[in-house]
């Protein structure tokens, strides 16, 4: 039972970006997976509240695309 508030939180902070902001919250995930080239313009779409430290999901899906692509 303790897990579920954590993950609802973490949930709803992946969410919320990208339904508000979509280009910005997938271009960070591809930034922060390595799938993007780092330059200044897309450096500009990069998200930093997305690296919450409490956004488990959102790490979680980082290291996913990092292991797989």
């Amino acid at each position: 039972m303790s897990l579920m508030p954590l993950m609802l939180k973490s949930l709803v902070r992946l969410l919320l970006p990208l339904v508000s902001q979509p280009a910005a919250s997938v271009t960070t995930l591809l930034y922060y997976s390595d799938l993007l080239p780092r330059n200044l313009n897309l450096e500009r779409l990069v998200r930093g509240e997305l690296l919450h430290p409490e956004n488990h999901l959102f790490h979680f899906l980082v290291n996913i695309m990092r292991c797989f692509w």
